[in-house]
């Protein structure tokens, strides 16, 4: 028996050691200097978010001594939309016979509509409404507390 040739074997392994890289070669290209290119497209979208941070305002109204109530509201929203977002207030009750809103912001819109007001900010942004009502009584006998009489919706734009 003889051993195996050194030098063959040595050569054997050489060529497997080269084979061996070369299945990754077709993936790989090389790129002169200054002649590589790439870009990237990012689209990253911001959804439509309205949300109402606070509503408050008195559960019931105490009557005044002319048997008219008054109360404030504070709304306070935030939204992204462009074109801004509209509040309207209508009456929710029968014992109310007139109602006068009032507001000392001058960043929105305040119009009387026939059930109601309506309330419109132009543009995105945090607001926040201070809304003084004044409710006068159907009935001017009545002096009890009156349940809280407007119902409010808002709408984006």
């Amino acid at each position: 028996m003889s051993a195996p040739k050194p030098p063959l074997f040595s050569a054997w392994l050489v060529g497997a050691l080269l084979l061996v890289p070369a299945t990754s070669m077709g993936e790989s290209t090389l790129v002169q200097q200054g002649k590589a290119g790439a870009s990237l497209d990012f689209r990253i979208v911001i959804p439509p978010i309205m949300r109402v941070l606070e509503n408050s305002h008195p559960q019931s109204l105490a009557a005044e001594a002319s048997g008219d109530w008054s109360a404030q509201q504070r709304l306070v929203v935030v939204s992204n939309m462009k074109r801004g977002f509209c509040v309207t207030l209508r009456m929710s009750t029968p014992e109310v016979d007139d109602w006068r809103l009032k507001t000392a912001q001058h960043d929105v819109t305040l119009t009387q509509v026939s059930d109601g007001y309506r309330l419109c900010a132009p543009r995105a942004g945090r607001y926040t409404l201070l809304l003084d009502h004044e409710f006068n009584a159907a009935n001017k006998a009545t002096t009890g507390a009156l349940r809280w009489p407007v119902q409010t919706d808002i709408t984006a734009l």
